[in-house]
């Protein structure tokens, strides 16, 4: 098969780099088609590792510098992997966050990432959106893309009708901040942010619990995902202290 450089109506997609590609051969595995090598890295430890792991799965990979070259246009890249998109519904009885219509694919794999390192692994997309799995969200979760459930929908709507969490939406015009917002252990929730331009319509006042993330007036928002990290670890912090005094 002749691969191309990758375009959103693609059935298939590619990790560049060698840490992205070793966790999508432990976490993704049977959706792998092949793992290209660059001669270059033959002697590197990670790519020593993502042989290792293509041996012991049974997965088909080559050494490749002039395909390399073409699908990243990097000299530097070792390891691509390239595998087939996939469906992920997000599990019930687990805490989410919702992003409507985020646009920046930077953002995105930074909150994927971030979304990981605070143990939350399902996150709802509000179409129209950027493309999850462009390699450029790939990169920038660090592979972390591939340890979460993802699913997109066609509004909040649909979202809700098929769980049952309970809502938390960052807006900038909310009377309630951040700081007053206790998460119930014994109930999930799902936190909601809107696009990096436009937020959230008025319409989240009535379907949800409004918060804001107190800052100086220096300023008039934050970055989107710098605002998800700190929500999500205000709602693990909160949760955690509530669970030890029980």
């Amino acid at each position: 098969m002749a691969y191309q450089v990758y375009k959103k109506d693609q059935d298939i997609s590619y990790s560049f780099g060698v840490y992205p590609t070793i966790e999508l051969l432990h976490h993704k595995v049977n959706t792998v088609r092949k793992i290209l090598l660059h001669s270059k890295g033959m002697n590197n430890t990670g790519v020593d590792l993502i042989l290792d792991l293509c041996n012991k799965k049974g997965i088909a990979y080559e050494v490749n510098d002039k395909l390399i070259y073409k699908l990243t246009k990097k000299e530097n890249c070792y390891a691509v992997g390239i595998f087939e998109k996939y469906n992920s519904l997000l599990m019930q009885g687990e805490n989410h966050i919702i992003l409507v219509n985020p646009s920046d694919m930077g953002n995105l794999g930074s909150i994927i990432r971030t979304m990981v390192g605070f143990g939350v692994t399902n996150l709802g997309i509000i179409k129209p959106a950027a493309d999850v799995f462009d390699p450029k969200v790939i990169r920038g979760s660090m592979g972390a893309v591939f340890k979460i459930n993802i699913c997109e929908y066609e509004d909040i709507y649909e979202y809700r009708a098929r769980y049952n969490n309970n809502l938390y939406s960052f807006m900038l015009n909310s009377n309630r901040t951040l700081h007053s917002a206790v998460a119930n252990p014994h109930e999930n929730y799902t936190l909601v942010f809107g696009n990096e331009s436009s937020g959230l319509d008025e319409s989240y006042h009535e379907l949800s619990t409004s918060l804001i993330i107190p800052h100086s007036s220096d300023i008039d928002s934050l970055n989107l995902s710098v605002a998800v990290g700190i929500a999500i670890y205000h709602f693990s912090r909160v949760e955690h202290a509530l669970e030890m005094s029980l």
